[in-house]
């Protein structure tokens, strides 16, 4: 079992990556809490949905940007950046999905990790922005 202050080291930066995402609208944000599950890879998966691949890279370069910011972390390896269909930003503790739609649908992250503390961040809307 990890340390306290690793783990809540890993909320704090679970929170941060959520901000990076909702900086540039990702969609159907969804965190994976991974902590209690023996064997896991990671405290957390965060996945997210982009409408397009400009939108995918604004994510994850936003994702970046707050992180290091914050954290003064950068992650330790990134993924997919040239496919352009699902960029992964690999935290140690934390790691980043950033899927087009059609592509998250495909692999299904939710459903391998259906053990996991599911947490469903609800959109900001227009409304609270007023």
């Amino acid at each position: 079992m990890k340390s306290t202050l690793v783990r809540q080291d890993s909320d704090k930066l679970a929170d941060v990556v959520v901000r990076g995402m909702q900086e540039k609208k990702a969609a159907d944000i969804v965190v994976l809490n991974l902590k209690d599950l023996k064997n896991a890879v990671a405290d957390y998966f965060i996945i997210c949905s982009a409408s397009s691949d400009t939108q995918i890279d604004a994510i994850a370069r936003s994702v970046e940007e707050e992180v290091e910011k914050l954290t003064g972390q950068n992650p330790w390896q990134t993924e997919g950046r040239m496919n352009r269909e699902w960029v992964l930003l690999d935290y140690v503790d934390v790691v980043v999905h950033v899927f087009l739609r059609d592509r998250r649908q495909f692999y299904a992250l939710e459903e391998l990790w259906g053990d996991a503390e599911i947490t469903h961040v609800e959109e900001e809307t227009a409304a609270s922005v007023k």
